[in-house]
């Protein structure tokens, strides 16, 4: 078998919201990786980006709901239930089962047997994409084949699963890469001296979003032919905290002329766009909803300012580092947000960017209105910021570093 052709398993794909996986994927094949995609979901998106098309790698796609398609699940079974490992993976499923009664938990390991039984011609690794129920499958589809698998843990997945969970997991696989300083430090801890965990920011592909050309103009909200013009990109859920931010934007002093875009989609979209029109600033908000890479880029470089209100929800789900923070920085626009989870590790508040306190639209209005109102300072703090992410977080570095890994773990496997 060849090491260097790795079947990665992913809860979806493609998705518009994880561009930095498909744009890893791609760095991984121009690495010299041959993959093949695996998806425990089908695509739900209506559009996807540019990436995604130069991806070469086949998708196949894992019965999402095992009543859906019984007799694929029941091949796989039987298949897997006559390799070595499917024992090991059996007592490991009955041992996780009590602590997670759920049909969930059954439908993890039936898809890990479809896997197993349907496991590509030639393939020798298995890489999950989240740590959560993608682990999950790679971890029982690992007993059942003997075939090694390693993790990329990055953000809900770390802070919604248990901690016996994500300790046994750590334990079991060669090694997991985290994409931020608080989720290393909270996998180290469950891992131990048993666990192999490493740090690696996604980093961005600078060739895909090079530098803006074109000036920023000098708008500072007193003129209403000319508003100053703020951005937001993300999935309309708890944890983007889009509801603080139209609070705060509600806020903000009358004399102040600005228009504010959304893009993206999500289910909370009718809830805001509610509340924006009981503040009284429906006429102001623009609701794009899912665009592709090249309009987000665009809309990029044609905005004054760009805010996030990260946050945590009561389930403990959270950002990791936003992706949409790094994108927003290269392009030199200046970034508004909250002082959650990898945020701080790409903004210090006054010196490339403004970052608030989370859950306090008080602050999150006077830090926009110093923005609006200040052109000169956002454009040095938009530079700080771009030079900071062409600097720190080039994708290739990641790239760079997934790569030695997996070389590390190949020649120790050897």
């Amino acid at each position: 078998m060849d090491r260097r052709k790795i079947v990665v398993i992913l809860k979806g794909y493609p998705r518009l919201s994880e561009t930095f996986i498909a744009q890893e994927l791609l760095g991984l094949e121009q690495a010299g990786f041959e993959l093949a995609l695996v998806a425990m979901r089908r695509p739900t998106d209506k559009k996807r980006h540019p990436v995604h098309d130069e991806i070469r790698a086949p998708v196949f796609y894992l019965p999402e709901y095992l009543h859906e398609e019984p007799v694929r699940v029941l091949k796989g079974l039987y298949a897997s239930f006559r390799k070595p490992g499917f024992s090991q993976a059996l007592r490991a499923f009955l041992r996780d089962l009590p602590r997670d009664i759920s049909r969930n938990r059954f439908r993890r390991f039936g898809q890990a047997a479809v896997l197993a039984a349907e496991w590509p011609t030639g393939f020798s690794w298995l890489h999950a994409h989240f740590i959560h129920t993608p682990a999950s499958v790679a971890h029982y589809a690992s007993l059942i084949t003997g075939i090694p698998w390693t993790c990329s843990a990055h953000a809900k997945d770390i802070w919604t699963s248990p901690d016996w969970e994500l300790k046994e997991k750590l334990v079991a696989n060669r090694w997991t890469v985290t994409c931020t300083e608080s989720g290393h430090t909270h996998l180290s801890r469950l891992a131990g001296p048993q666990g192999d965990v490493h740090l690696s920011y996604h980093g961005l592909d600078l060739a895909r979003f090079g530098p803006n050309e074109t000036p920023r103009p000098a708008r500072d909200g007193s003129d209403p032919a000319d508003p100053v013009r703020i951005l937001s990109v993300g999935r309309a859920v708890g944890k983007k905290g889009f509801d603080i931010l139209i609070e705060a934007l509600s806020r903000l002093p009358k004399d102040l002329h600005w228009r504010f875009d959304h893009i993206g989609d999500g289910e909370k979209l009718p809830g805001l766009k509610e509340q924006a029109a009981r503040a009284g600033i429906a006429d102001r908000m623009n609701w794009r909803g899912a665009l592709d890479q090249k309009d987000v880029l665009s809309a990029y470089r044609t905005s004054d300012i760009f805010a996030l209100a990260c946050r945590i929800t009561e389930d403990g789900d959270r950002d990791g580092l936003p992706n949409v923070l790094v994108e927003a920085s290269s392009q030199g626009l200046v970034c508004v947000s909250t002082a959650i989870s990898g945020v701080p590790e790409l903004l210090t508040d006054g010196e490339n960017g403004f970052v608030t306190p989370p859950e306090d639209p008080d602050a999150l209005a006077k830090a926009l209105e110093q923005a609006i109102r200040n052109p000169a300072l956002r454009h040095r703090l938009g530079a700080e910021a771009e030079h900071k992410v062409r600097s720190r977080f080039d994708f290739h570095t990641s790239i760079t570093q997934l790569s030695a890994l997996f070389e590390s773990a190949w020649k120790a496997s050897s």
